[in-house]
């Protein structure tokens, strides 16, 4: 993996306090919200509290970092579940308009990417439901096998069946 091969330039950065303005737009945003679990209009005083927690987080088993493009904070990458080698990582674009135009992908590999050098992560796992075919297509292409089918929640508005992925790098 050479985060050469990202000719659409998006780039994974730590979060600023800044950045608020675009999480707002985020949970303005239905189809968003609808699909990564987040309450519609949020209290925005209430989601600056929690942004900043994310700035500045404190977790020892977890890792959030900002995906840039065009200079703009569009979504945020997460590594969970920390733990020896392995972590479970998560994608999510802000801006549904955004969605499609491989944005996601190149955003985690260069998460894997930064994981796996700064940190020594050789196991990645991820979840994502039945119905969300982006997803389910960009796990796969990046390297992500299926190795489960455990559990089913709301996605969209409908319940779907969860599938858990596994990329292991020393194979």
């Amino acid at each position: 993996m050479n985060l050469d091969d990202n000719p659409i330039g998006v780039k994974i950065r730590n979060l600023r306090a800044d950045d608020y303005n675009s999480v707002l737009n985020w949970s303005k945003d239905d189809s968003f919200c609808s699909a990564n679990g987040w309450e519609k209009d949020r209290n925005p005083q209430e989601l600056y509290i929690w942004w900043l927690k994310c700035v500045n987080n404190e977790a020892e088993d977890f890792i959030r970092m900002g995906i840039e493009f065009n200079e703009r904070l569009i979504g945020y990458a997460d590594l969970a579940c920390i733990k020896d080698n392995s972590a479970e990582l998560g994608i999510a674009i802000g801006e549904s308009t955004l969605w499609g135009k491989g944005l996601g992908f190149h955003s985690a590999l260069s998460m894997i990417d930064h994981a796996s050098k700064k940190l020594g992560i050789t196991v990645f796992n991820a979840e994502t439901h039945d119905s969300n075919v982006r997803s389910r297509k960009m796990l796969e292409r990046i390297g992500f096998k299926e190795i489960s089918r455990i559990g089913s929640e709301e996605y969209l508005g409908l319940d779907s069946q969860l599938i858990q992925y596994r990329l292991d790098l020393r194979n």
